[in-house]
């Protein structure tokens, strides 16, 4: 999509995304090697009662959601962060993530015409409707001069 293509109010939608378990052992290995990410053994033991995915790891799919969704072929270039992120809820093998998107606010910038700033909220939820995933970003899209 195009940064003209977004607008206040909208909702964009991606998924579904199976979450394999050879993913998250692969994901939690390189990144995140915590017990309850990397050994199922110990996690069925644990407080989750078994094998959870990386938050990291979960965001990153909320990433690969969105882009193929939203930001592929687009003008972004960046993003300065995020106002929040949290994961209500474990991922966990075997679960089907679906993303919701919506977009708070689509503005060029008042001090750089050439600056379109997207605040959006993204959202993951799994087969169950459980959210996973909740964050609020910022994106930026190098435009034409006005």
């Amino acid at each position: 999509m195009k940064f003209a293509d977004f607008h206040e109010g909208q909702t964009i939608e991606a998924g579904p995304y199976l979450v394999t378990e050879a993913e998250v052992l692969q994901f939690a290995r390189a990144y995140d090697p915590q017990w309850f990410h990397t050994d199922a053994e110990a996690a069925a033991e644990g407080p989750f009662g078994g094998l959870i995915a990386s938050g990291w790891h979960t965001s990153a799919i909320a990433m690969r959601l969105v882009t193929d969704a939203a930001l592929a072929g687009s003008e972004s270039f960046a993003s300065p962060g995020l106002a929040f992120l949290k994961w209500p809820n474990p991922v966990r093998p075997g679960d089907s993530l679906r993303l919701v998107a919506d977009v708070i606010e689509a503005r060029r910038s008042e001090k750089r015409q050439h600056l379109g700033i997207l605040r959006w909220r993204w959202r993951l939820f799994n087969q169950r409707e459980l959210p996973v995933l909740d964050l609020e970003a910022t994106s930026l899209f190098k435009l034409p001069q006005a």
